[in-house]
């Protein structure tokens, strides 16, 4: 008898669910209502005290002996010895040479060897937009902006006059050669860009540095130079000629202003007799 009744009500929710269905099977809200779903909520609790980082809880026996077991070893590895191993035996990486590194420092030390004036400077960050006008303006005036690495330079000095220019080149630089002397020119163009600092320069094969190279450009030309000196040497002969005369021109002088002296008085000695005769017999 309890067997047919719950049979009897599973058959009634059977009927009732088929009921809903069909009734609400065209509306939103029943699907939606089927389709919802909603995850139980779960919140973990420890019901002992906090965990001891500093002093852990000892492991259960079984586990210590496994752990003891599993613990790892590091490998001990011995260096050979050094009266084993023979030095020269060892590899050593070499640098091999490059040949286009050759051809880049016989074209700096041509440049060095062919150029009147050579202007170190040192290069600060700077776009390439603002390096091109500089590059132009110097064009126009017959130098040329160059940079080059520490190692194509001490190749290309290596040997020659121009070792010294080797510690310019501990960071990011650049050099403007020239085959005439343009040093106010030069100075006068890189003044306007603040990122290309002035070490060093080079005037017909000597060495200046920073201060010497700007008091060079203020000198006159050569050819101002050359009259200066030419006024020079002929004011020290001038002077000695005129020295040389002095006394007789003073002598000179002296004669002609005593020959004046003495015209003068025998010219106004005659005058003064017939005055006096005329006026004789009158007074008497």
């Amino acid at each position: 008898m309890s067997q047919l009744l719950r049979q009897g009500k599973w058959f009634v929710y059977f009927c009732v669910s088929i009921t809903l269905y069909n009734k609400f099977s065209n509306s939103h809200y029943f699907a939606a209502t089927l389709l919802s779903c909603r995850a139980p909520i779960t919140q973990s609790q420890r019901f002992r005290g906090k965990i001891n980082i500093q002093r852990p809880r000892a492991p259960h026996y079984e586990r210590a002996k496994v752990l003891a077991v599993a613990q790892s070893i590091p490998a001990v590895v011995e260096e050979p010895k050094k009266k084993t191993t023979c030095f020269q035996s060892r590899r050593r990486e070499t640098n091999m040479e490059n040949p286009y590194l050759t051809i880049i420092a016989r074209e700096v030390r041509n440049w060095l060897l062919h150029s009147r004036m050579i202007g170190f400077y040192h290069m600060n960050s700077i776009k390439q937009d603002d390096l091109f006008p500089v590059r132009v303006q110097l064009h126009k005036q017959n130098m040329h902006l160059k940079s080059y690495g520490k190692e194509v330079v001490k190749k290309a000095v290596e040997g020659t006059q121009f070792e010294a220019i080797l510690p310019l080149f501990e960071s990011n630089n650049c050099i403007v050669f020239s085959t005439e002397q343009r040093v106010s020119q030069l100075l006068r163009i890189t003044r306007r860009v603040p990122q290309m600092i002035l070490m060093a320069g080079i005037v017909d094969e000597r060495l200046l540095s920073r201060n010497e190279f700007m008091a060079y450009a203020q000198l006159p030309g050569l050819q101002a130079a050359q009259g200066e000196l030419v006024q020079t040497l002929n004011m020290a002969a001038s002077n000695l000629v005129q020295q040389l005369e002095t006394h007789q021109k003073n002598f000179v002088n002296v004669l002609d202003v005593h020959a004046k002296g003495e015209t003068n008085d025998g010219t106004t000695a005659p005058a003064a007799t017939p005055v006096n005769e005329d006026k004789q017999p009158e007074k008497a």
